[in-house]
């Protein structure tokens, strides 16, 4: 069909970044697909008819208010190193592997960083869900969003040479990513575990359960739990997981991590 050629074409994806359209396709895309995998096969009643509306507008005015600004202090004070020649001449699939593993160990300890009780404040928006679907993972303050950035940014270090959309393909991957931890879908497999943080897996963390607040920080790969200790097998629990942080805090206060 000549639409689906139009859609596939180079013109149209010229099209869709000289308006900037990306991003707002793409999470309407999430909004229809990740929901509906949801609904097809749920881990947990979640009301979306009350909480889904609120939701996206604060996902938006994360996306368009909060994230902007993060990153433009993110931008003044991250350290980008001067890599060896070998290393920005790697394949690009090779390249992406590895930001993904030298940005991950940084956002492991960034993660416990702020469980430390001074800078809790900083995290606690993130926590605040009390109904775990995809959407519940928007919710980061602007302090949180700044020190997460960080190990990120440092790692992109490694596209030394990349194309021009590793950009965009890196953007995608962990708004996905995102989406994915914290998705209300039933999991029962735990060979993936053993690699990758799946959303049973991320869901102990969101524990409103204290004995759960310093378990399962890994944001993309399990193995820094297992090797830091702080893994927790969420096929071990014995009771139901509930979620929130258990006190009524303004909105404000959250949002700016204070």
């Amino acid at each position: 069909m000549e639409w689906i050629e139009w859609l596939l074409s180079r013109e149209f994806r010229q099209f869709v970044f000289d308006h900037d359209l990306f991003i707002p396709l793409l999470f309407t895309a999430r909004v229809i697909f990740v929901t509906a995998l949801e609904w097809m096969v749920p881990a947990r009643k979640v009301p979306y008819r009350s909480i889904f509306l609120m939701d996206i507008v604060g996902a938006t005015l994360v996306g368009y208010l909060l994230l902007p600004v993060a990153l433009v202090v993110s931008e003044r004070i991250v350290i980008r190193p001067r890599l060896p020649e070998f290393i920005s001449a790697l394949p690009t699939a090779t390249a992406f592997a590895l930001y993904y593993v030298v940005g991950d160990f940084g956002a492991y300890w960034v993660h416990r960083f702020l469980h430390l009780s001074p800078f809790w404040r900083i995290h606690k928006w993130h926590h605040s869900p009390r109904h775990m679907y995809w959407l519940a993972g928007y919710r980061a303050s602007l302090p949180q969003q700044v020190l997460f950035n960080l190990p990120w940014m440092t790692a992109f270090s490694v596209f030394g040479h990349a194309p021009w959309w590793m950009y965009w393909v890196v953007l995608s991957s962990h708004m996905l990513l995102n989406d994915w931890m914290h998705m209300n879908v039933t999991w029962r497999s735990n060979r993936l575990e053993w690699i990758v943080v799946t959303p049973r897996y991320h869901h102990v963390h969101h524990s409103e359960n204290l004995a759960h607040a310093n378990v399962n920080f890994g944001v993309t790969f399990s193995v820094w739990d297992r090797l830091f200790g702080t893994y927790v097998d969420p096929g071990e629990l014995k009771t139901p997981i509930t979620f929130g942080i258990g006190e009524q805090v303004p909105l404000a206060r959250l949002v700016a991590g204070v």
